[in-house]
Order: C-alpha cells, then sequence, then structure tokens
C-alpha cells in the first residue's frame, strides 16, 4: 500500500486542526516528533502541538475551517500553503475576542515517516493577523 503524504497532510488539517479530533492526532504523530516552529515555552514534542492547537487556537477561534491553497510533495516532506480562517472568540496572543472572522495565511513543511508527522516547520504573518483583530 502506498501512503500519499499530501493526503496526509490534508487529513490532518481536516480532522485534527479543524475538526479537533484526538484520536486522528495520536495517530497522525509520529515518534519523536519535533515541531521546528513551536512558540517559546511550547514544547517542540507532540505535546505541545497539541497544547497549543487546545490552549491558543481552539479556545481563540471557533467555526475554523482549511483551505489548502497549494501543495507540494517530494520525497518524504509535503509544502502547504493554506489559510486558517475562524470567528475570533478567545484572546490571541495577548489580543482580546473581536468576534471578527480571522484568516492566518500559513505555508508550513511536513516530513513524514510512514504516513505519520515526524518534523513541522512553518510561518505566517503574525502582523496580518493583528491589522485584521484591530480593523
Amino acid at each position: 500500500m502506498s501512503i500519499n503524504n499530501k493526503e496526509v497532510v490534508a487529513r490532518f488539517n481536516r480532522e485534527v486542526i479543524a475538526n479537533k479530533d484526538l484520536k486522528a492526532f495520536e495517530e497522525l504523530m509520529a515518534p519523536g516528533f519535533v515541531n521546528h516552529s513551536a512558540p517559546p515555552g511550547i514544547s517542540p514534542a507532540s505535546d505541545g502541538m497539541i497544547a497549543f492547537l487546545q490552549n491558543v487556537l481552539w479556545k481563540s477561534f471557533s467555526d475554523i475551517q482549511i483551505n489548502i491553497l497549494d501543495q507540494v510533495a517530494e520525497a518524504d516532506k509535503v509544502s502547504t500553503r493554506k489559510i486558517v480562517s475562524g470567528l475570533h472568540v478567545g484572546e490571541f496572543f495577548g489580543m482580546p475576542a473581536t468576534d471578527k472572522k480571522i484568516e492566518i495565511e500559513i505555508l508550513e513543511i511536513v516530513r513524514l515517516q510512514h504516513g505519520r508527522y515526524l518534523e513541522h516547520w512553518s510561518i505566517w504573518n503574525y502582523q496580518r493577523v493583528m491589522a485584521q483583530v484591530r480593523s
């Protein structure tokens, strides 16, 4: 059976990030996972990834939707350009809830092993997100 790495990343976005499926999270994380983009004070291991989702993203935004714009796969890595959107209902990096729809553009690279997340890198434009919150 061949593993489609782009579909694994799409599944993570759909089931874990948007649908908050903790079982899917456990299934998709490889032992030894490292998030090279973990915020300061957050563990770079899978426990830090789920803590960030539960305590930051999911508390800050409701009705989370993922729009994957582009994906490129080569060898064991998948690069994804996506928009994560949701209603800003809780504090987000010090900004109180605004009840506005916010869009976060993200570029990420995921390295997979046997269909599971082994490494993760991402960048997003913090200033653009904060401008949406303030407008």
